[in-house]
């Protein structure tokens, strides 16, 4: 009985780190025009956006949470600046993952692998 309890309790672990992985990485992300918006990198449980433009006020980093179908935006400019509250894995135009970044009233950016 404890071979199981323990094993279970590995198995759950493993699995949650998994599914967070899905999001850790670099995401090239472009704007509802189609133009490339900047870079947006996910590591545990903060995030960074470069934005391409010079001195824009949407990059800086923040705080995330994951979940099963994306990733919550806590806080920080993404949140503060554009309004995007979450990001939901969806597959992208070349058929792989790809992130889409959500405001409450619309897609703002699709983020696809680096």
């Amino acid at each position: 009985m404890r071979r199981f309890a323990i094993a279970s309790a590995v198995l759950a672990l493993l699995t949650c780190a998994a599914q967070a992985q899905e999001y850790t990485g670099n995401w090239v992300c472009r704007d509802a025009d189609a133009q490339k918006a900047g870079i947006l990198t996910i590591y545990g449980a903060v995030y960074g956006f470069a934005s391409r433009t010079f001195g824009d006020t949407v990059s800086g980093t923040g705080g995330v949470t994951s979940y099963t179908d994306g990733v919550g935006f806590n806080d920080g400019p993404l949140r503060a600046v554009r309004g995007i509250e979450a990001g939901r894995l969806v597959a992208g135009p070349n058929g792989g993952p790809a992130v889409q970044l959500e405001s409450p009233d619309a897609i703002v950016m699709l983020c696809t692998p680096r």
